[in-house]
């Protein structure tokens, strides 16, 4: 028996042989094109559309965060930058396939060399380099492994194309040696609450038929368990699973305290999901999906009838709305094209949006709109707020356009140590766990060689996190979170024990989150946090929070 360990998505134990996906396909060769450059570049282009409607067919299958991801996919199979290269390279003599795959690997190193989130999508480009040469050449694309029986699906990563249709049925569990826990695969796993390891030394190393039990919440694989490991994963997963069909409440403590358990959501399709597994509310409506597939900032009138029909699913309920979070993995030509070193530390969020207040100004009138044409509680808040300046600025302008409740994302260090201050300006103060992780400690966020860096655990994380928890408590100013950390049961804890009044994750993450909750009082979460804030590491920190409540 051997143990390998990697960054867990939720908390699911599951145990099986592994299949391993299939190898990519074999570099095409660089012999001198032979036929017409026009019959090459049909067969590209015939190509190049064929996958695109194929990812945004996989994408309307899948519905929720997977569309959003397979539609940007089927955005790269016909980017106008990249076909465009494919064809000079065709017209300078390589064939069709050779051609696809030196383009997209020329666009992937770049995303590769600018790191953080642009490192990330380069797997994602990968696939469908993949799936247009598969399609020159006329072979099934590699995909998901066929099995009679249950398996855990082992990769070096998994396309979002790939992990959006998973049957569930036969593949338990999944296994990949690369990726955070904010790429695509983890992202998508967590939604499907699919049981998920990433980021795992060592996978490389796994045969197919090897025995393994994948424990997310452990975030480890045991290799050729023995027969009492087996049947204590196999009791492990009965109880979640019982966990997961348990009667739909509202969050709250063991002594009562109400936690409000709101959804974070970025399209309007997937509200009626989250209202049916529970949620109280919404804590981060993305508006991105708005913006990404346009050339110019969508009207006033677009954005409203979008809005209103996020708010109308929530009826005297919480629907907090961040506005457009642009830059970085986002960039859009209307707000910010100019090419930036780092993009994470450049004009995005707020930032950004002053720079182009028309566009802010557009968003929050029809904010504003949905507002009063519904009868949710509507809080609107800004992304990226560095201090005090920033967020008076960005409440000043939201109230002189209607909008009735205005507050800001703490995601920047800055912020945090500032709260104090803010907390006397703005109404509400979201926190978003995954950059606040991101920029507090240095490591990108989607970039899995500093994996180990990207824990909310981290207790110079939790610090940031009570700073603000305490100053909201001192001012009478709410303090959520809105980051992934939320959808870690007992780090959910945790954060209440900080002063979080209120926690917004993904809905597949609800029922554990509440059954966490529902075993611990007040009292237990500070003791929790405590002991957590008083550890050296993230990986202490855990441990000490899973030792319990002492005192």
């Amino acid at each position: 028996m051997r143990e390998l360990r990697g960054i867990g998505v939720g908390r699911g134990v599951a145990s099986g042989p592994v299949l391993r996906m299939p190898d990519p396909l074999p570099e095409p060769a660089t012999t001198p094109r032979t036929t017409d450059a026009q019959v090459e570049r049909d067969a590209v282009t015939a190509a190049l559309k064929e996958v695109a409607a194929e990812l945004a067919a996989r994408g309307r299958q899948a519905g929720g965060e997977a569309q959003a991801v397979l539609d940007a996919q089927a955005m790269m199979a016909q980017d106008p930058g990249l076909v465009d290269d494919v064809t000079a390279r065709i017209e300078s003599g390589s064939t069709g396939e050779r051609a696809v795959f030196e383009a997209f690997a020329s666009f992937q190193q770049m995303l590769t060399d600018m790191g953080g989130y642009m490192a990330e999508r380069a797997a994602d480009l990968g696939d469908v380099s993949q799936r247009i040469i598969a399609k020159l050449r006329g072979v099934p694309a590699p995909g998901v492994p066929t099995s009679d029986a249950p398996f855990v699906l082992v990769a070096h990563d998994l396309a979002p194309a790939d992990t959006a249709l998973l049957d569930l049925d036969k593949v338990v569990a999944l296994v990949t040696r690369d990726g955070g826990p904010t790429s695509h695969t983890a992202i998508l796993a967590r939604s499907k609450s699919i049981t998920a390891i990433v980021g795992v030394t060592g996978a490389d190393e796994l045969a197919d038929g090897d025995v393994v039990i994948v424990d997310a919440g452990a975030g480890t694989v045991t290799v050729d368990p023995s027969t009492g490991e087996l049947a204590a994963a196999e009791t492990r997963t009965a109880e979640l699973k019982a966990i997961v069909n348990a009667p739909i409440t509202d969050g709250a403590l063991a002594d009562g305290e109400k936690v409000p358990l709101l959804a974070n959501l970025g399209s309007p399709k997937d509200a009626a999901a989250a209202v049916a597994l529970g949620a109280e509310g919404v804590g981060l409506f993305r508006t991105e999906f708005l913006f990404l597939d346009s050339k110019t900032a969508p009207t006033v009138e677009q954005q409203q009838a979008d809005y209103t029909a996020v708010l109308a699913a929530f009826p005297g309920k919480k629907v907090v709305v961040r506005c457009l979070d642009a830059g970085a993995d986002k960039p859009l030509s209307f707000l910010n094209d100019a090419e930036e070193e780092n993009p994470a530390l450049g004009l995005r969020g707020l930032r950004a949006l002053r720079a182009n207040e028309e566009i802010l100004r557009g968003q929050l009138t029809a904010l504003a709109g949905a507002q009063a044409a519904t009868e949710a509680e509507l809080w609107v808040m800004a992304p990226m707020v560095a201090d005090v300046e920033e967020t008076d600025y960005f409440v000043t302008l939201a109230k002189e356009l209607g909008i009735r409740v205005a507050g800001v994302m703490a995601e920047i260090p800055s912020l945090a140590l500032m709260a104090d201050q803010v907390v006397g300006s703005a109404d509400f103060v979201s926190i978003g766990t995954n950059d606040l992780t991101q920029y507090t400690m240095a490591a990108d966020r989607m970039l899995g060689s500093v994996a180990a860096y990207q824990d909310p655990w981290h207790p110079a994380v939790l610090r940031l996190v009570k700073m603000l928890g305490d100053a909201g408590r001192s001012n009478s100013t709410p303090v959520g979170v809105c980051g992934e950390a939320a959808a870690d049961p007992l780090l959910a804890v945790v954060l209440v024990g900080l002063g979080a009044t209120s926690l917004s994750m993904t809905p597949a993450a609800f029922a554990e989150v509440r059954a966490e909750l529902a075993r611990h009082t007040r009292a237990d979460a500070e003791r929790l946090a405590a002991a957590a804030l008083a550890a050296p590491t993230a990986t202490a920190a855990r441990e000490a929070a899973e030792a319990g409540p002492v005192g």
